[in-house]
């Protein structure tokens, strides 16, 4: 079990099972929403729980994703696209070890220009095809 929560504590989360390893996306959407890229795990909708649900706050970003944050202190917690049986869960909210690490790197060709991916990891230019396509 994980569990994790917003900055205030509002919105509380709880996954079951393991969790799959965590990607960095740099596109122009992940880094308005939060600074900087976004760090986050694809999470079967069966095993997130989240309380505190009145307090999240849903912006449609696009006709096929809408982005959840804590509509108390902001903090960025969920990409969901809509037509999926899974969110991604901000790696931030997690509150302690997760013991996974990233995977890869998506939407380099949007990324900031000050500053550098200086890992080891995979870069997409968009986002890798899927095994066996």
């Amino acid at each position: 079990m994980h569990k994790g929560s917003c900055l205030c504590g509002k919105v509380k989360i709880e996954v079951s099972g393991s969790l799959r390893s965590p990607d960095g996306c740099h596109c122009h959407q992940c880094r308005k929403i939060t600074g900087h890229f976004l760090v986050s795990t694809d999470i079967p909708r069966s095993a997130l729980k989240v309380t505190g649900g009145e307090f999240v706050k849903w912006f449609r970003s696009s006709d096929k994703v809408q982005r959840g944050f804590c509509a108390e202190c902001g903090s960025t917690l969920f990409w969901d696209p809509l037509s999926n049986d899974w969110t991604s869960v901000a790696m931030g909210v997690f509150d302690d070890a997760t013991e996974v690490c990233m995977d890869k790197h998506i939407y380099v060709a949007s990324k900031g220009d000050y500053y550098d991916i200086n890992d080891d990891l995979p870069q997409f230019l968009t986002i890798p095809p899927c095994p066996g396509k």
